[in-house]
């Protein structure tokens, strides 16, 4: 699987902020799935995807080492697919359509949360490990950046967005690549092997 990581934590670039809210639409804000994992009935993203709704369920149950702040899933223009196409080296009849997602991603532990080194590591790892998974139509793509949380006082530290992206011969090849490639990272990060790498 094609990965890659990288950072965007100048001084012009974006901070995520936990919890937000979208002013323009109150509909849309920061649901913490951690305290109530049944809130994923009101991810609009999550009920129209089913295996992001399984992913998110699992990166925000009691044992991963994440929790997530926001996501989203699309449907990828013409001119992302032939870069991508380009990328993963795959023949253009073979590739027509393509798909990717995003989930934010905050580790609980404030040690690893605070520490821009550790997340370098923990980035490296990432895409140590995603590297022999076996979807040639996927790519996966995280990019550090920095965050602030505030639950009970302002924290400031770093968050990952995860990017898996998929394309395929149909939008539904792409939807089953995505959902594997999906499913496996998701896998990858509440591993033994990445916990213990």
């Amino acid at each position: 699987m094609l990965s890659e990581w990288s950072a965007e934590c100048g001084h012009d670039d974006p901070v995520l902020v936990v919890p937000w809210s979208d002013p323009e639409n109150p509909g849309r804000r920061f649901i913490d799935l951690r305290e109530n994992p049944y809130d994923l009935d009101w991810l609009e993203e999550a009920a129209e995807h089913p295996p992001l709704l399984h992913v998110l369920r699992a990166l925000n149950a009691p044992r991963s080492p994440v929790y997530t702040a926001k996501c989203d899933v699309w449907q990828m223009n013409d001119s992302e697919v032939d870069l991508l196409r380009v990328e993963l080296d795959l023949i253009p009849e073979d590739v027509s359509n393509g798909l990717v997602s995003y989930i934010d991603l905050i580790w609980r532990e404030r040690s690893i949360f605070a520490s821009l080194h550790q997340h370098e590591q923990l980035m490296d790892r990432i895409v140590r490990l995603a590297a022999p998974l076996e979807h040639s139509y996927a790519a996966l793509e995280c990019i550090l950046r920095p965050a602030m949380v505030d639950f009970s006082g302002p924290q400031e530290g770093f968050a990952v967005s995860l990017y898996i992206k998929a394309v395929g011969h149909s939008l539904e090849a792409a939807k089953e690549h995505w959902a594997a490639a999906l499913t496996d990272v998701s896998a990858l990060l509440r591993s033994r092997a990445f916990a213990g790498a």
